[in-house]
């Protein structure tokens, strides 16, 4: 295994837009969804960002009082995209040490609304499960329907032999902030792809 495996739910690691994208209920959502977790005291793990939906759903943890840890790379750090207010924001030297470092500090992981970054941290550490590097949970946030599209490519993917049934299933799909975080709690690995 690249990382420990922990049964409980401490910190999640939520990728995001740097953008807040066309309407105010990705927003909305993002500030439900850090009010949910704060709640049942799950702390934040994200790309340590002020701007977009990262700077919201950041703001969001904080202003329920809720720890937020970000891992943000030196290039962006010296764009000043580094969000100062934090519990915690540590610098690494790249995307690559910055995708591991929030896998590493995270005891499951939500995609929610965003751009290729987003897709590509979601594929990433979703392949990483179905290889049993880790055994944690990948959720999508389906806020207003967002990810149906990417949902009925990986069903296609699926009937057509390139993903296991089971890995398919085993992606958390919830619009609802409560509902999203009893089924990470709840949630039991499949099988690695290769045994």
């Amino acid at each position: 295994m690249l990382f420990d495996e922990t049964p409980i739910l401490n910190r999640v690691t939520i990728f995001t837009g740097s953008a807040l994208g066309t309407t105010s209920v990705y927003s909305l959502a993002a500030q439900s969804l850090g009010q949910a977790a704060v709640a049942d005291n799950i702390g934040l793990v994200y790309g340590g960002g002020k701007v977009g939906l990262m700077g919201v759903i950041a703001d969001a943890f904080l202003a329920n009082g809720g720890e937020v840890l970000g891992v943000i790379p030196e290039s962006l750090m010296e764009k000043e995209l580094g969000h100062s207010g934090l519990s915690r924001l540590e610098v690494v030297p790249d995307m690559h040490s910055r995708k591991a470092r929030m896998a590493e500090l995270g005891d499951g992981f939500i995609a929610m609304p965003g751009g290729a970054g987003t897709l590509e941290e979601l594929f990433e550490i979703w392949t990483w499960q179905q290889l049993g590097f880790h055994h944690k949970p990948v959720a999508l946030y389906n806020v207003d329907g967002f990810w149906q599209p990417l949902l009925d490519m990986l069903e296609q993917m699926t009937q057509s032999g390139f993903i296991k049934r089971d890995f398919f299933e085993s992606l958390i799909v919830e619009s609802d902030p409560h509902e999203l975080l009893a089924a990470m709690r709840a949630w039991t690995p499949p099988a690695p792809k290769w045994n």
